[in-house]
C-alpha cells in the first residue's frame, strides 16, 4: 500500500487537502496528514510538521508521494525536510506552484508534477 503525505491537511470538508484525503483513503491509499494545529481529520492523527514525520523511525522512508496544499511561502520552509523524506514524487496542486520548490526537489531526483491530486485520481493516472 503506498503512502501519501497531505501537506496542508483539512478538516473542513470544503477544502481540496479534506477532499483528497477522503478520495485518497477511499482508493486504497495510506494517508499521513501535516498541519501546524495537530488534531485529527477524519480520525486520522495530524503531524504539526514534516519534521515529526522525519523523526518517527517507523514513517521515516515510507512516503512515495506528497500532495501540497499549502502557499509556496509555507512550502519553502519546509522543502529540505520534505526531501529528507525521500519521496519517490511531488505533487503541487493548483495554487501551490514555486519556481524554487520545483527546482530544488527536481535537483534531488524526486519527480515533480503539477497537478490535481482528485483529477488524477478520478482519472486513474495517481
Amino acid at each position: 500500500m503506498s503512502t501519501t503525505l497531505i501537506l496542508g491537511a483539512s478538516a473542513n470538508p470544503s477544502r481540496y487537502a479534506n477532499m483528497a484525503q477522503k478520495q485518497l483513503t477511499q482508493n486504497g491509499h495510506k494517508v499521513l496528514l501535516v498541519n501546524p494545529r495537530g488534531g485529527t481529520v477524519e480520525g486520522i492523527k495530524c503531524f504539526q510538521s514534516v519534521s515529526d514525520i522525519l523523526a518517527d523511525s517507523e514513517l521515516n522512508g515510507s512516503v512515495e508521494t506528497v500532495t501540497i496544499y499549502v502557499k509556496p511561502a509555507i512550502l519553502c520552509n519546509v522543502l529540505t525536510d520534505i526531501a529528507s523524506l525521500g519521496p519517490r514524487r511531488v505533487i503541487f496542486n493548483p495554487g501551490t506552484e514555486s519556481h524554487e520548490a520545483i527546482s530544488y526537489l527536481a535537483a534531488q531526483d524526486i519527480e515533480v508534477e503539477a497537478a490535481c491530486t482528485l483529477v488524477l485520481l478520478s482519472l486513474g493516472t495517481y
